[in-house]
């Protein structure tokens, strides 16, 4: 390493860096990259600019096996940023992109920004309710979204109901090569994308434009004085905590972001060789935003984009477009792992793969390595840090059930949980908190929220529980709001899922905590087995034994043939909770007496 990194702002003034200890990462840091090295914060306007100029013939979008190169997206963002302002849109405006993965959503990402407007991401798969609430409270002047009715219709119903004005309607058919999009317009429907969906015909009226007539209007965009400081992204949290709230993510934070990102997983030496990063994750996670969407376009990368993941689909284009990077969740590493066809194709091209949005388990990294001879690098953040701000080393010491290690000018501390004051020594467990150009600049329109969450030293506190050892390693125990009170002990649902996943018959496991008369709260496990595996209780019981304390041992286990997951693959927790409360409020209500008894769940 060719300078010691910044120790941590963790004790001691800030501005006297020569009375502070050295943080505990200092030893062990990754040798190719210094905690200290510069993070300068930019606009993503100029880092999009600066890519085109530099890339122009390079090829930069490739849906389905059609390309576009840097030059090309350049002119389309030009001209769909000059539509936008001719139609009254500038800075302060917010400019939602409703969408999967397609070339029409980075074109309208870039393009709204250099009108400069906000981007806010939605969920293709939203609710009304949860459309209707993210538009009125980040107030969504105009929508982009896909003229596939499963999408289209729910956005349709948001216009004279809520703050939105117009809809931006793009039609699928045109992102794709000539054959595929004529077949498409013929069938007028959907394969494949959203399972099979109907389309919709593009309107065009005072509430409804047309995506492609406005790239087709030749032109650039007046000039818009834009600065870091300015919003780029509203990126809305997953209400795991209650109601979403939109992280305000300014031009800076991302940029730095983009930073941090470049120099922790390529070093930030550009290669011989033009990087190809395969996009599967959906662009309005903050992971896939930062790490697949904004970075691709960052280091000149070739971006292959598929729409949603398709296991088998994923695998033959990993064998034909031989991309160098890859991010993914867990479980979409583990359903590779678990194929039986998966020796039919060639994963040899790639060099760095990613995970990220849920925890890593050691068996999904060990599978991972022997079947690829890759390390899967872990990387953890929130939409509140846009998102890196921990990450394991790509080239170094991973440590099992670590996060790893703070990436540039990010630093870390562990604040008592009691006591939030108060810092935490070396391996004591408490709150994960963060302090680093990436951090949001807050929730927007929600100072409360916002005090509540960062500390007077400028510190985001993320609700996750950890703890740091002495090397620097971050490894985190479970979120606060997640943690069970079972007769005033606390479990952790992590560590009892983190000691069922080590049981040779178990593919999937997730743990909450539900309602009990007498212990207040008491644990319970979702199973998934391997297939053509039999397991009862009791056997699952003696092996936990040694494993978790009595008052740790799951006292409900339920097996189900498969658990609910979010749009990005994440185990959902919370669909499960809310599963057992209104299982609790139903059984509530049956009549006391002479009633039926309500049936016992199914167990192991």
């Amino acid at each position: 390493m060719s300078a010691e990194p910044k120790p941590s702002a963790t004790s001691g003034s800030d501005n006297d860096n020569s009375k502070k200890p050295a943080a505990p990462w200092a030893r062990k840091y990754p040798v190719d990259i210094d905690w200290d090295a510069d993070v300068p914060q930019s606009t993503m306007v100029k880092l999009f600019e600066d890519s085109v100029k530099k890339h122009g013939k390079r090829t930069c979008l490739n849906f389905m096996g059609k390309t576009m190169t840097y030059a090309e997206v350049g002119e389309a963002v030009d001209r769909f940023a000059k539509s936008l302002q001719d139609q009254g849109v500038g800075k302060g405006s917010k400019v939602g992109l409703c969408l999967p993965n397609t070339p029409f959503y980075v074109i309208a990402y870039y393009g709204a920004m250099k009108a400069g407007a906000t981007v806010v991401n939605f969920n293709p798969l939203y609710a009304e309710k949860e459309l209707e609430h993210q538009i009125n409270d980040s107030q969504c002047d105009l929508m982009v979204t896909v003229n596939v009715k499963q999408v289209q219709s729910k956005v349709e119903k948001m216009l004279g109901t809520t703050h939105l004005k117009k809809i931006i309607s793009c039609d699928l058919a045109d992102a794709l090569p000539n054959v595929k999009g004529f077949a498409f317009r013929t069938l007028n429907a959907v394969k494949g994308l959203f399972g099979k969906s109907d389309t919709m015909k593009v309107k065009q009226d005072q509430t409804h434009l047309s995506f492609a007539k406005m790239i087709s209007r030749p032109g650039k965009p007046k000039p818009v004085e834009i600065t870091p400081d300015d919003i780029a992204v509203l990126q809305y949290t997953g209400g795991t905590t209650g109601v979403p709230k939109g992280a305000a993510l300014s031009h800076g934070n991302l940029t730095a972001n983009l930073h941090q990102a470049n120099l922790w997983f390529t070093g930030g030496k550009p290669t011989q060789q033009q990087e190809k990063m395969l996009a599967v994750l959906p662009f309005f996670h903050v992971f896939s935003m930062t790490v697949q969407l904004n970075m691709s376009l960052q280091i000149g990368a070739e971006l292959v984009m598929l729409p949603k993941f398709d296991l088998k689909e994923t695998l033959k284009t990993i064998d034909k477009e031989k991309p160098t990077m890859f991010a993914g969740v867990p479980t979409l590493y583990k359903a590779i792992i678990d194929s039986k066809d998966v020796k039919k194709y060639d994963l040899s091209s790639l060099k760095v793969c990613m995970s990220g949005g849920a925890a890593l388990n050691e068996n999904v990294m060990k599978g991972f390595k022997k079947l690829t001879g890759l390390d899967l690098v872990e990387g953890y953040g929130l939409s509140e840090t846009s998102p890196l701000a921990i990450a394991n080393p790509v080239h170094g010491e991973k440590k099992i059930n670590s996060i790893g290690m703070p990436v540039p000018q990010t630093e870390v501390k562990i604040t008592n949980l009691q006591f939030p004051d108060q810092t935490q020594p070396i391996k004591m467990e408490g709150e994960i908190c963060l302090r680093g150009p990436q951090v949001m600049k807050g929730y927007y329109n929600k100072p409360e929220e916002t005090e509540h969450v960062m500390d007077k030293e400028g510190f985001f506190h993320t609700g996750d529980v950890g703890y740091i050892d002495e090397d620097g390693y971050v490894f985190i125990v479970d979120r606060i709001k997640d943690m069970i009170n079972a007769s005033g002990m606390k479990v952790f649902p992590r560590k009892v899922e983190e000691a069922i996943m080590t049981h040779p018959k178990v593919s999937e496991a997730i743990v909450i905590g539900v309602d009990h008369e007498y212990r207040g709260e008491t644990v319970k496990a979702f199973v998934v087995l391997k297939e053509g595996q039999k397991m009862d209780q009791k056997e699952l019981t003696d092996y936990l034994k040694d494993r978790l304390a009595p008052y740790e041992m799951p006292k409900l286990v339920e097996q189900r043939d498969s658990l609910p997951k979010t749009m990005i693959g994440k185990p959902d927790k919370k669909a499960l909770v809310a599963e057992e409360k209104a299982k609790a409020a139903a059984n509530e209500n049956k009549p006391k007496n002479g009633g039926n008894k309500p049936p016992k769940p199914p167990r192991l």
